[in-house]
């Protein structure tokens, strides 16, 4: 194939969020006399707010007060996050790398776009990125395939020809339907089979993404 861009998650794949979120959950859930299991959280993983709540009320009941809750845990996070969220390790040397191949890139992720780029904004990132696309402009978010086709759109260039990097099930599973190239780069969660025959390829970490750009 010709790579012509490639598309980003942002938390778990940028930022190492997840376990972050995790504790937020976690945190506003227990103040509220629930436990949320890492059988029940990592399902969630990848997912929008509202479809993440979705999950949570069908997992733990329809008493659970969820909208009480993710407000909680939205203020817990964003504690967790100041001054700026920490950055995955060979980021920093990936974009360096798509620069010099001319491949723009794009950042789709299930947060809120202006959190989105608020975030990118606190580390300098912004301007790396030719585009961003968030859950908040979709009717359906990830596994569906609108947001990263959005992602698509703004960067001007055909789906069959993006790498898409994920380290979500949701997320791989949405790149596929979109018509384009899941790389799973594993965060909390190792890939399941089903991810693993979407996937183009896995590696371990970001710094081993570029050579696997390269090679497609």
């Amino acid at each position: 194939m010709s790579v012509t861009a490639v598309v980003f998650d942002m938390d778990g794949l940028i930022f190492d969020t997840e376990r972050l979120a995790r504790d937020a959950w976690r945190r506003a859930m227990a103040e509220r006399g629930y436990e949320l299991s890492d059988e029940v959280y990592l399902p969630a993983i990848g997912r929008t707010v509202d479809g993440a709540c979705r999950h949570f009320a069908q997992a733990l009941g329809p008493d659970l007060p969820i909208a009480e809750i993710e407000a909680a845990k939205a203020a817990y996070l964003l504690e967790l996050l100041e001054p700026a969220p920490p950055m995955k390790p060979g980021l920093s040397a990936l974009l360096d790398g798509l620069d010099e191949l001319r491949l723009p890139t794009a950042v789709a992720s299930s947060t809120a776009r202006a959190e989105v780029e608020r975030r990118l904004d606190s580390v300098g990132l912004l301007g790396r990125f030719a585009a961003t696309a968030g859950g908040d402009e979709v009717a359906r978010g990830k596994p569906a395939p609108e947001l990263f086709l959005l992602a698509c759109d703004r960067l001007g260039m055909q789906p069959s020809g993006c790498v898409v990097l994920e380290d979500s099930e949701a997320g791989v599973r949405a790149a596929a339907a979109a018509g384009m190239v899941p790389v799973i780069v594993p965060d909390l969660v190792q890939p399941s089979p089903a991810a693993l025959a979407l996937a183009s390829a896995v590696v371990p970490s970001l710094r081993e993404a570029l050579a696997v750009v390269q090679g497609l």
